[in-house]
């Protein structure tokens, strides 16, 4: 079985070939609540890696509007916040590789400016604006603003098994890794979305978090998750399952 510790030492996948071709992401997906009104609301957090072999002090976009060239594989680190609904939005916010702190041993560190992640907490601020997003395409993002601070409890992980081992992992056999270490997770604190604040409450707010890496993405893509199972057999909330 893919072992947690393992995970955690090898938390940064990209050398070997990797490096130069590849991504590592880290994902966070959790509900909150309006400060306000205690509507609830689906929020997003991902950090992403691409080919930090060819890293400089600024980010290098695929396009060359991003200051690029045609000779140059797109390299950065990118920082996405953003929700689901009525007000979906992606929101993203570039580095250079070399402007980057990642320290990928026990404890896990990503720092970024103002944001981080670590294997228990998480922060930042992600701010866009309309002009900014047309000008620039290169950046796929949407326009809005996004601060959080959150802490990171993960209490149920799904190991893939073999083909995520250590050997698998080393040799760099496949296109795409995935390991949820937080198929269910708590979150706690706060977010403040486009001038709207937020309550992330651990036992009315419900978590997934997972690790992919790899050269390239699967296609298509179906993403679903469940943390908050009710019984209509039992008729009463399965407080350990997801």
């Amino acid at each position: 079985m893919f072992n947690i510790h393992d995970e955690k030492r090898d938390a940064f996948m990209l050398n070997k070939s990797f490096g130069k071709k590849g991504y590592d992401w880290w994902w966070h997906s959790f509900t909150a609540l309006d400060a306000a009104t205690g509507e609830e609301k689906t929020f997003f957090i991902e950090f992403f890696v691409i080919n930090p072999k060819y890293g400089k002090k600024y980010p290098v976009f695929g396009q060359t509007q991003g200051g690029g060239s045609k000779n140059e594989k797109p390299s950065y680190v990118m920082i996405k916040a953003g929700c689901w609904g009525s007000e979906h939005v992606q929101l993203h916010r570039f580095y250079g590789i070399k402007k980057v702190i990642i320290r990928p041993g026990t404890p896990f560190i990503i720092k970024a400016g103002n944001c981080f992640l670590s294997e228990n907490e998480t922060c930042g601020i992600v701010k866009v604006s309309k002009g900014g997003a047309a000008r620039h395409p290169e950046w796929m993002s949407d326009a809005g603003e996004m601060e959080w601070k959150i802490k990171i409890e993960k209490q149920i992980s799904y190991n893939v098994g073999y083909g995520a081992g250590k050997i698998m992992r080393e040799l760099q056999a496949f296109d795409m890794y995935w390991h949820a270490e937080g198929m269910k997770t708590k979150y706690s604190g706060s977010i403040k979305f486009n001038g709207r604040e937020y309550n992330v409450i651990p036992d009315k707010c419900f978590g997934y978090a997972d690790k992919n890496w790899g050269r390239d993405f699967t296609s298509p893509w179906l993403w679903l998750s469940s943390n908050n199972l009710y019984s209509r057999v039992k008729k009463q909330k399965l407080e350990n399952s997801v």
